[in-house]
């Protein structure tokens, strides 16, 4: 992929792992437009930083969306980039009925947003030189986390679709998968602080490594997701699913 001279398109860029990305980006001399629902943490993305650029997007819905990629190509004609990170998580008890709807939210924000904003973006990005698709997903998308399984299984979901993506898009967008490990943010109450996190500022730097890095891999990984990346592979999938549960049940515990 090429990391510079590039229009850059972030969604949930207002904090946490876009608005790392999205300024260390900016740092290397490309337009990025940084987008979310929040103006206010957008602007705070962008604070004094030439070509960086917010724009309001509702994700959750076509109308949203359609509004949203009607004012970006207006304003920005040249993005190339895409980068869905975009994403919610919520703590939810399976083992009892519930409601569904922190479930149902997390699957239009993580899985269908991601889709809907791909679909309406695909003619243009597709007529553009050094196009490329970033797709967000987890380490979670490889062994899920019991207590977060919607979003897991929209991270699993998102990791097939974006294989399916790559082959279609074969030799004219670049289709990449992002698969961060637990990093400190504010994704759910606690974290931006959890002992045994990636610190944001250190994944950050290891992604921007990989990603310079030629041809850039088909999957950012850095070293701390290959213990659930490759669990399955490795025929450690049942050992590491109980680690990664227990390790997180007792983060949050002690967080409270």
């Amino acid at each position: 992929m090429k990391t510079t001279d590039q229009t850059i398109l972030i969604t949930g860029g207002g904090s946490g792992i876009g608005q790392a990305l999205a300024q260390r980006f900016h740092d290397l001399g490309n337009t990025v437009i940084v987008a979310g629902r929040r103006l206010e943490a957008l602007a705070q993305t962008c604070a004094g930083r030439p070509r960086m650029h917010a724009l309001s997007l509702d994700i959750d819905t076509h109308a949203g969306i359609a509004d949203f990629v009607q004012r970006l190509l207006a304003e920005h004609p040249k993005i190339n980039v895409l980068i869905n990170n975009a994403g919610i998580m919520r703590f939810e008890d399976l083992a009892q009925g519930r409601d569904l709807t922190d479930a149902e939210a997390t699957i239009t924000t993580n899985l269908l947003g991601p889709l809907r904003l791909i679909d309406a973006l695909i003619d243009h990005l597709t007529a553009q030189r050094d196009a490329a698709i970033i797709n967000v997903s987890s380490g979670l998308a490889f062994v899920p986390l019991t207590s977060s399984p919607t979003y897991s299984a929209t991270k699993a979901a998102l990791h097939s679709y974006t294989l399916s993506l790559r082959a279609a898009l074969q030799g004219r967008v670049e289709v990449i998968e992002l698969a961060p490990p637990a990093v400190q943010t504010d994704l759910t109450p606690g974290q931006a602080t959890r002992p045994g996190y990636q610190p944001l500022s250190a994944f950050a730097d290891e992604v921007m490594t990989l990603l310079r890095q030629t041809p850039t891999p088909a999957e950012i990984l850095v070293e701390r997701v290959g213990f659930l990346r490759y669990a399955e592979a490795e025929g450690r999938f049942d050992q590491t699913l109980a680690e990664l549960n227990a390790f997180v049940a007792q983060a949050r515990s002690s967080a409270t």
